[in-house]
C-alpha cells in the first residue's frame, strides 16, 4: 500500500497493492487492521455507489455535521474523478484550504477524508462510477453543503461551468461564508 499525505495532512491518498496476471489483478481494498494502522478509522457503517453518465458531472460540496459526521474513504471503480475535501472543521490551522488528487479505475487510488470536510468530485470521463464507505448512515438533517464554484474557495476545477452538470440541490448551496456548520 503506497500511502501519500495531501496539502492537508489528514487527507490522505491510498493506493493498495495490486497483483496482477493474465487474468486481471486483485487489490485489498479495505482491510480494518491495515487501515487503522494507517490512522484511517471505522467503523464504515453504509457503502455508497453512484453512476455519472457524462464527463463533467459535478457531485458536491457535501458533508454531514454532528452526530452524522462523516468520514468518507472514496475510490473509483470505472472512469476517473477529480476529487477535493474541503478543511471546514472550526478552529483548524487550514480551514477553508483544500486538498485534491485524481481518482481512476486505472490506478485504483482512494482518497480519505476525514470528517469535518466537505468532498465533492468532477467526472473527468463518461460512464464513471465510484464506490465510498461512510462512517455514518445518511442523515438528511445533518446534510449541509457549498456551492462548487464559491470564489473565496477559489477550487481549481477542471471543467468550467458552462460544461459543469449539477443537480438543481447542488446549484442552490451557499457559499462558504454564509455557510452555518
Amino acid at each position: 500500500m503506497n500511502v501519500e499525505t495531501l496539502s492537508i495532512p489528514d487527507v490522505k491518498l491510498l493506493t493498495p497493492a495490486r497483483f496482477a496476471d493474465a487474468r486481471g489483478f486483485f487489490a485489498e481494498t479495505w482491510s480494518e487492521r491495515r487501515y487503522a494502522a494507517l490512522g484511517i478509522p471505522g467503523p464504515f457503517v453504509q457503502d455508497n455507489h453512484a453512476l455519472s453518465i457524462q464527463a463533467g458531472t459535478l457531485r458536491g460540496l457535501h458533508m454531514q455535521i454532528a452526530p452524522s459526521v462523516q468520514g468518507k474513504l472514496v475510490h473509483c471503480v470505472r472512469g476517473a474523478i477529480w476529487d477535493v475535501a474541503v478543511d471546514v472543521r472550526p478552529g483548524s490551522p487550514t480551514y477553508g484550504r483544500h486538498a485534491a488528487s485524481e481518482l481512476s479505475a486505472a490506478t485504483g487510488a482512494q482518497l480519505w477524508i476525514p470528517g469535518g470536510f466537505l468532498h465533492g468530485y468532477v467526472t473527468l470521463e463518461p460512464g464513471t462510477e465510484v464506490i465510498y464507505k461512510v462512517t455514518a448512515d445518511y442523515d438528511r438533517a445533518a446534510e449541509r453543503g457549498v456551492i462548487w464554484n464559491d470564489p473565496d474557495l477559489a477550487l481549481p476545477w477542471p471543467v468550467t461551468a458552462d460544461r459543469a452538470v449539477l443537480s438543481e440541490k447542488d446549484l442552490l448551496l451557499p457559499r462558504l461564508r454564509d455557510f452555518a456548520p
